[in-house]
Formats: structure tokens, sequence, C-alpha cells
């Protein structure tokens, strides 16, 4: 039993990763280490070698998402039928929809990849499109500036939600009904003269 699980040992030890690594093809390779026979207490006969390939999908290039968002609007964003403006603080972001598979671009980018996999607002970009049931009919392509990543995320919602209404009118309801055609006025208040900032002011010394 002693020399069985010494020479396991050894077996494993004589394993090298870092060598084994091929650069052209993501695959690595397990020897059966001089295919020296090994039987433990069990009577199982030793394992062959054990490759591993891995596949890892290229992301697509941001010249090829460029290319694409110019040939599917030609005249660029204001020359398309389906558009809409959306505001929210500074961030302005103009909208345009086409009949697709629910993809999202933004600023000739993948939105996830833009907005920084933050759920909350890729689920702003969705909601007014999952309201009507549309999130996987239809196309959004943005081009969005000022502002934070949160600020054009909500942009996004009200300039979708103007565009829907350009496919047919009886599209507001349900989208007043979810507060997607308010524009949202709230700005941040403006630093006042004497003051730290909008309200704070300096610590009261009485002497």
């Amino acid at each position: 039993m002693s020399a069985s699980v010494s020479s396991l040992a050894t077996f494993f030890s004589s394993l090298s990763f870092a060598d084994q690594i091929s650069r052209q093809s993501n695959t690595l390779l397990f020897p059966p280490s001089k295919r020296r026979s090994l039987t433990l207490s069990s009577g199982r006969p030793s394992y062959s070698a054990l490759r591993v390939t891995a596949t890892v999908a290229a992301p697509e290039a941001p010249e090829d998402i460029e290319k694409l968002v110019k040939s599917r609007l030609p005249g660029g964003f204001a020359a398309q039928p389906i558009f809409g403006t959306g505001r929210r603080k500074c961030a302005i972001a103009r909208v345009v929809l086409q009949e697709g598979t629910g993809k999202v671009f933004i600023n000739y980018r993948d939105a996830r990849e833009y907005l920084q996999g933050n759920p909350l607002w890729l689920q702003y970009v969705k909601l007014p499109l999952i309201a009507l049931g549309y999130e996987n009919t239809y196309d959004v392509f943005v081009k969005a500036h000022g502002g934070g990543l949160a600020g054009q995320a909500q942009a996004i919602t009200l300039g979708i939600a103007r565009a829907l209404l350009k496919i047919s009118a009886n599209h507001r309801p349900p989208l007043k009904q979810g507060g997607f055609l308010r524009r949202d006025a709230r700005v941040v208040e403006r630093k006042k003269v004497g003051l730290h900032k909008a309200r704070k002011r300096p610590q009261y010394s009485k002497r």
C-alpha cells in the first residue's frame, strides 16, 4: 500500500501544466508520465493521456459593429423613420428602432459593454420594449452624449418610448401608465455663494 501511494505521488509530481500549454490552440495535454503501470489497491488500471480542448468565442470587433450600424442606418440617425430623442440631467440620447432580434447598440458598441454590464442600466434600456412585448422584435441604435452612464441609460428609456409612439398611437396608454413618457426634470442643485455646496453651510462659530 505504501509503495502504491508513493508511486502515485511521483506520478502527479511529474505533471507540468505550464510546459504543456500550446499557444497556437487552447489545448492542455496531460502525459501519462512515460506510461508507467500504476495499479492502486482496488486494482484499477492507470489512466492514459487526457486531452482537454477549450474553444473561446472571440468578441465582435468594434470596427465590425460600426460598419454594421452604418449599413443599417443609411443617411444617419435623423434620416430614419422611427426616431426618438430622450434627455435626463445632462445626457441626450438619440434612438432609432428597426425590426430585428432585440439587439442594442450604443455609440457603435454593444450595450452590455458600453454600460459596463450593469444590470440596472441594462434594464432601463429594455423597460419600454418589455412593457409592449417588443423586447425581441426591434433592434435599438443609440447615439448618446453628455452626463454619466446612469443619466444616458434613463435618457435612452425616454427616447425608446418616444420612438415607439411613432410606430403606433395605441402604444401611448401602456407607456404612459408605466411612466416612460414623463421627462424627469430633476437636476443637481447649483452651488450657492458662501456655502460649501448647494445647501451645506460652514460650521457656525459663536466666538
